[in-house]
């Protein structure tokens, strides 16, 4: 899988080098930006890494025309893992925030997508748009059903974005035979709000715009948020069923060539 620009290349990592640009980028957004928790050798390399990144495929948004270090090309990223590699390997990431026992037994392919970030420069751009461009080749060249990973909001605390968490809670929960839970440890429940007390534009602005895509696109959180004080976070699990997904575009799609 590759997709090409005259500036832009998408591709999955090939080397250890590869590896080691997407941790560079991953440190420059999750340490550097928005604060997490890094060991003396993570500072040392100015590197973001841990023991699953061995296991998962690095999906690479790189700027062909990036001067200087090699490493510095890297401008977006995604980890990748199917199912039935977790199975094999290291298990998935997000178990450790979430009882994922009803996806690890799903009866269709499972992927799941972590540590995505892209470059401060590149955000809004062209550049998440050819990412997610190659996802999409990736889920359907590995007939992917559900796609699913944890997905944050910048800060660790869940009490100023209570409207934001109450609103997904209310309005995009999974269904019951995708509902994965937050583990009791750092558990932060979503359901803060009554319903008929959240201002939905208000709310809105608070939640992430990659949250607030996958929604977009028909997908679902998981119940219960998670609060990750190494990253700075409070993360919540998106699931999205490929099929409804699909639905979703179609019709969306239809409407406007109606219109």
């Amino acid at each position: 899988m590759k997709i090409d620009t005259d500036r832009f290349e998408v591709r999955l990592a090939e080397t250890q080098q590869d590896v080691a640009a997407a941790q560079r980028l991953r440190y420059k957004v999750f340490v550097e930006e928005m604060g997490a928790h890094a060991s003396d050798e993570e500072h040392a390399a100015r590197q973001e890494r841990d023991e699953y990144d061995p296991y998962f495929e690095h999906l690479l948004l790189i700027d062909t025309q990036a001067k200087g270090d090699p490493l510095d090309r890297v401008c977006g990223v995604y980890r990748l893992m199917r199912g039935s590699a977790a199975r094999a390997g290291i298990g998935f990431y997000g178990a450790s925030e979430y009882d994922l026992s009803k996806l690890k037994n799903f009866d269709r392919e499972t992927l799941e997508l972590g540590r995505s970030c892209i470059a401060k420069e590149h955000r809004g751009g062209l550049g998440m748009h050819m990412l997610w461009n190659a996802l999409g080749q990736y889920v359907t060249e590995h007939d992917i059903g559900v796609l699913f990973g944890v997905a944050s909001f910048h800060n660790a605390d869940p009490a100023p974005i209570a409207e934001a968490l109450s609103y997904l809670h209310h309005n995009h929960l999974a269904p019951p035979e995708l509902r994965v839970k937050a583990l009791p440890e750092n558990r932060a429940e979503m359901n803060l709000i009554p319903a008929d007390e959240i201002n939905k534009r208000r709310a809105l602005q608070l939640i992430p715009s990659l949250i607030k895509a996958y929604v977009r696109l028909g997908g679902y959180v998981g119940e219960g948020a998670f609060v990750d004080h190494d990253f700075n976070t409070v993360d919540v699990c998106l699931i999205m069923d490929t099929q409804t997904m699909t639905d979703k575009y179609r019709a969306y799609y239809g409407r406007k060539r109606g219109a």
